[in-house]
């Protein structure tokens, strides 16, 4: 069988996988893909599908955006946009109006500089709002400077 291009990625998850101090079996164990399976992939001779990438990543603990962009599913900019955005959505420090409206913000830049926004704009954008309030608006004085506060009367 001839080896396929796959961008290394047969390597990079046998790398993976031993600094993991996994087997191939316990791979194969962890993430419900077949053993031979799994050696066909690390030596290239098959290219995943998305949801077997997601499976081993997962086993791994690794991106499984990173197994996508070398698998050749995901360009690398695409997964660093999608990294950008899952730790945006991941910080426990903001709320998730800040959220929204911080990702409206990126997506306002990346369309400025000549990108596309991300998979979530559109539902975003069309929303206009989250489950916190109104975007562009806070509530009792939250995050002062972001806009108006509600209870503020603009012509005092």
């Amino acid at each position: 069988m001839a080896s396929l291009n796959v961008g290394n990625l047969g390597e990079y998850l046998r790398e993976q996988r031993r600094a993991a101090q996994l087997s191939l079996r316990q791979l194969a164990d962890a993430t419900g893909v077949s053993n031979p399976y799994l050696s066909q992939i690390e030596r290239g001779l098959r290219k995943p599908s998305a949801d077997v990438l997601q499976q081993v990543a997962k086993a791994l603990r690794i991106s499984a955006e990173t197994l996508y962009v070398r698998a050749g599913i995901l360009d690398e900019r695409e997964r660093e946009e999608l990294e950008t955005r899952a730790v945006i959505l991941a910080d426990p420090s903001i709320n998730e109006r800040q959220k929204n409206v911080l990702l409206q913000i990126y997506d306002s830049f990346r369309r400025e500089n000549g990108f596309t926004p991300g998979p979530d704009a559109d539902a975003d954008a069309d929303s206009g709002t989250d489950a916190g309030g109104d975007a562009g608006t806070t509530r009792n004085g939250d995050d002062a400077g972001a806009g108006t506060t509600k209870d503020q009367d603009p012509h005092s």
